[in-house]
């Protein structure tokens, strides 16, 4: 099956698309063939500045804030009244702040689980309701991360709120399947450099030294995976994780004695 081809002209919601891993996903669907609705919390000019590549046509740029029902609503409406509905949504929006449960105060807390958590909740309600009347047998793809099944000290929230979400998404596909509504889980491999939460260069060196295959993740690493889920391959798998990450959930490269290598 040529995924590619498949692909062409179909419609694509995408959430935080103007984060370092958004700009991938918007990326592989506008070279797809796709329409892309690339959503952020800036405007719409500052989203289509970020993306050289456009969005494909009769796609377009749209601002939302993520902890706003009414904002999450505006995108949803202007979903159904240019397409009347999608055929893909990307919930790939999520914060990563840093800091200790002793120290984190409950608006920051919920402010995590707002944007990673309840915001898919919300659209992927409105969107795949849309989906339904229109009789579209739809793709959800969750943006999820090793972090869900693993612990990480100083980021505690985060980590909860992807377990979670990997449960919504376990949830949505068992309620959504006798539509022919698939919703899936993706997890990419590390990657670095956002501007929301940055991570030190020292920081970035020791993980990705650690993962089993060297090095962190790159855009075509995330293409693949991404659309296959999207696509009629994966036509028979829902409520899944399918994990692009280097091996990095299967252990870490660190040795703790002296002789570090093998032979």
């Amino acid at each position: 099956m040529d995924v590619g081809v498949e692909l062409q002209g179909r419609k694509v919601v995408v959430t935080g698309a103007n984060g370092v891993i958004g700009k991938w996903i918007v990326r592989a669907f506008a070279e797809a063939g796709c329409q892309v609705c690339a959503t952020d919390v800036q405007t719409a000019e500052e989203i289509a500045s970020a993306h050289a590549g456009g969005f494909g046509v009769g796609g377009f740029a749209w601002q939302a804030d993520l902890t706003s029902d009414d904002a999450m609503q505006a995108l949803i409406d202007e979903v159904g009244r240019r397409w009347g509905s999608a055929d893909v949504l990307v919930n790939n929006a999520g914060v990563y702040p840093s800091g200790f449960l002793l120290d984190i105060d409950a608006a920051e807390f919920d402010r995590i689980f707002n944007i990673n958590l309840r915001a898919p909740f919300i659209l992927t309600r409105g969107i795949c309701t849309q989906m339904v009347r229109q009789g579209v047998r739809g793709s959800v793809i969750n943006i999820s991360s090793g972090a869900s099944r693993k612990m990480r000290r100083s980021v505690v929230p985060y980590c909860t709120s992807k377990t979670a979400l990997d449960r919504l998404t376990k949830g949505f596909a068992l309620e959504l399947a006798e539509f022919g509504i698939r919703v899936n889980t993706l997890e990419p491999g590390f990657v670095p450099g956002s501007v929301v939460s940055e991570l030190t260069p020292t920081h970035v060196q020791r993980t990705a030294a650690a993962i089993p295959l060297g090095r962190g993740a790159d855009y075509t690493d995330l293409r693949g995976g991404l659309l296959y889920l999207a696509s009629q391959a994966s036509v028979y798998m829902t409520g899944a994780t399918l994990t692009l990450d280097g091996g990095n959930s299967i252990g870490s490269m660190d040795v703790h004695q002296a002789k570090k290598h093998p032979l």
